[in-house]
């Protein structure tokens, strides 16, 4: 599985931001699918994920009411929605594809991962 991940770039605080993740070399539509993010000197944490329909997602409690992620099976494509964005969410974001099933933080549970596009929140 290869995952290209794009949209992040430099926001004011208040604002927003639509990340996408590009998936290829497997069936996409029976996947499913997170977001992790990994601040400076942090360890790499859970975001969000997505059950294979788009009808089951789970959050972070610090995002909840802000982020969104779906998914898009006929553009083998996952997004994540990020809205009234803060600085303290500035971080390298990760799509990452998920071993069987289920919507757990776990980042073990997941065997594939893009290479990260950045976010900066200016304060």
């Amino acid at each position: 599985v290869q995952l290209q991940a794009s949209g992040g770039g430099l926001v004011q605080a208040g604002g927003s931001l639509r990340l996408s993740c590009a998936a290829s070399g497997r069936p996409f539509g029976s996947s499913y699918m997170g977001w992790f993010r990994q601040a400076p000197g942090k360890e790499r944490e859970f975001v969000a994920a997505v059950s294979w329909s788009g009808g089951s997602t789970y959050y972070t409690d610090s995002v909840k009411g802000r982020f969104t992620i779906s998914r898009d099976n006929a553009k083998n494509t996952v997004y994540l929605q990020m809205n009234s964005l803060k600085p303290e969410d500035t971080a390298v974001y990760y799509c990452a594809h998920r071993q069987g099933y289920g919507l757990g933080p776990t980042k073990e549970d997941y065997d594939y991962w893009g290479q990260g596009t950045l976010v900066t929140v200016s304060s």
